[in-house]
């Protein structure tokens, strides 16, 4: 039986979330990511959706750089940017959601991220058959979540990668085995997974642009440009890819952290940012359906960017489902763990210097699946 594997990743998808909690902002150039008041703000862009992207801002941009992008665009007469912060909670349900759709039509599904699944259509028996299960698939997605995704399929998870990224948003590409060499020849290095823009400006100085261009290496001088990394890039570039998909990722801990708009020594203003940041963390958890965890850590980074952590660890686990130790008890001993854990930074007894804070995080660590 030929292998059939699918990669369906969500368009923009935390942005594609907040304009349906918010339907006024359909149409709106949306940025999601850390907290900006009148051009300050620290961090990063999470999502930018396609019309935020056509002013050039993009995930993991600094937010004050898709400030200043989203000002020159608006003194051009275009729309302002909306910038909004993530809302973990509510994506991690939409995207539990998904994961349920993709389950009524594909026995084995990976959940690779937040908003990136692999699932093996290799049952039905042609690429033909599967494209239309995919077509089915991303229809009931948009019907119930009222979001679209893009869906690669191939031979294997590398190539259904690259097509889903190659057709966003909306799309749907296949690529059968027969069809890879030819697919990845004419693409950018930078499409191939692993290759960044530092490995890529590497490549590019060695008159290396496409995939292509790779194959006139041998493994043996790809591992002495690369290292370890040259293998990988070896198999690659010829659309090897053996690597299973995994239906269950055991996840370990869920957290978050959040940089403070400006350094401060308020107490008050500390505590109330971590407030909602746990009230989040808690929030991922108990959707998640975990029976419970049995840690927490918290961390703190200074304006002088000293970062430490603090952590507590139970015998037995909290959280859990049942009369005697319920999830609403699981969340006080939670939030109260948690302040405990904080509140030495507040102070002398481990801010001995009075140092201003930057950025707060919190983690439940050893979940109880």
């Amino acid at each position: 039986m030929k292998k059939i594997i699918c990669h369906l990743d969500m368009d923009a998808f935390f942005a594609s979330v907040e304009e349906q909690k918010r339907p006024h902002l359909v149409g709106k150039p949306i940025a999601v990511g850390s907290p900006i008041i009148e051009g300050v703000g620290r961090g990063v862009v999470s999502t930018a959706n396609y019309k935020a992207r056509g002013y050039g801002i993009h995930s993991a941009m600094p937010i004050m750089t898709a400030w200043r992008l989203s000002e020159e665009a608006r003194k051009q007469g275009k729309d302002e940017v909306v910038f909004l912060p993530v809302d973990f909670a509510l994506y991690n349900k939409v995207s539990a959601h998904v994961l349920e759709i993709i389950k009524k039509y594909a026995a084995l599904v990976e959940q690779a991220s937040v908003d990136e699944f692999y699932y093996d259509l290799s049952s039905a028996g042609s690429f033909a058959k599967a494209k239309a299960i995919c077509k089915k698939i991303k229809a009931e997605i948009k019907a119930v979540e009222k979001v679209t995704c893009s869906v690669g399929i191939g031979p294997n998870k590398l190539i259904a990668k690259i097509a889903a990224g190659i057709k966003k948003p909306d799309g749907l590409l296949v690529v059968e085995g027969k069809q890879s060499r030819e697919f990845l020849n004419p693409l950018d290095i930078r499409e191939l997974p692993g290759i960044g823009p530092k490995t890529a400006e590497i490549f590019y100085k060695q008159g290396i642009n496409k995939v292509g261009d790779l194959l006139a290496f041998s493994r043996e001088q790809l591992k002495d440009l690369m290292g370890k990394h040259g293998e990988s890039i070896f198999q690659k570039a010829r659309g090897i890819d053996d690597s299973p998909i995994t239906e269950f990722h055991e996840v370990k801990s869920i957290g978050g952290q959040t940089t403070l708009n400006e350094n401060t020594k308020n107490p008050i203003v500390v505590y109330d940012i971590f407030k909602k940041l746990s009230d989040g963390v808690f929030a991922s958890f108990s959707n998640g359906g975990f029976s419970g965890f049995k840690g927490i850590a918290v961390t703190v980074r200074f304006a002088d960017f000293q970062t430490q952590s603090s952590s507590k660890s139970f015998k037995e686990p909290l959280g859990v489902r049942d009369p005697s130790t319920s999830l609403r008890t699981g969340r006080k001993i939670f939030e109260l763990e948690a302040l405990r854990l904080l509140l030495p930074y507040l102070d002398l007894q481990k801010n001995p210097k009075s140092k201003p804070i930057r950025l707060v995080g919190i983690r439940i660590e050893k979940i109880v699946p």
